[in-house]
């Protein structure tokens, strides 16, 4: 057998660098798959964990306040709007948000955070590491299913 290494197998014995790039690159993918995910919570913690860590360290900083786009109870919200890197992000405010920081008004729709190829495994691990937030065991994720074959009955056969 030969020990050839070639360039385009993945390395996964190198963890990523916890650059900010990489970490507002990381949440950006937690956000965008806790948004579609049947059990968000933990995604939206690691989140909130990593840009409040983010903010303390000053690699991060609070812009100002914004009318939030689905406002819990049809009552006007307001969220903060957070820049890490080169990505804006929400976080619910604290009341101290709403003293020192200015109200930006609405949303804007036409800006967009850029694009971040990074799987949803590679960002959590990565996030984890830098906030030291490890799921309970209520949030673990659930192992595979095992596969069941089909069981087809003829026709007129009952399932039960």
């Amino acid at each position: 057998m030969h020990n050839k290494s070639y360039s385009n197998q993945r390395k996964t014995d190198s963890p990523i660098e916890s650059s900010i790039e990489n970490l507002s690159r990381a949440i950006f993918t937690v956000n965008r798959h806790a948004k579609t995910a049947p059990d968000p919570k933990f995604l939206y913690t690691l989140k909130r964990k990593a840009l409040e860590k983010l903010i303390t360290e000053g690699k991060a900083t609070k812009k100002g306040l914004h009318f939030s786009r689905n406002p819990k109870n049809s009552r006007q919200q307001s969220d903060v709007l957070v820049l890490a890197g080169d990505y804006y992000f929400h976080l619910p405010p604290t009341k101290e948000d709403f003293i020192e920081l200015p109200h930006l008004g609405e949303l804007n729709d036409h800006y967009r955070n850029p694009k971040a190829n990074m799987s949803l495994s590679v960002a959590k691990s990565l996030l984890q590491r830098y906030t030291n937030f490890q799921p309970t065991d209520g949030q673990k994720t659930h192992p595979k299913r095992q596969y069941q074959k089909p069981v087809f009955k003829k026709l007129g056969e009952s399932y039960l």
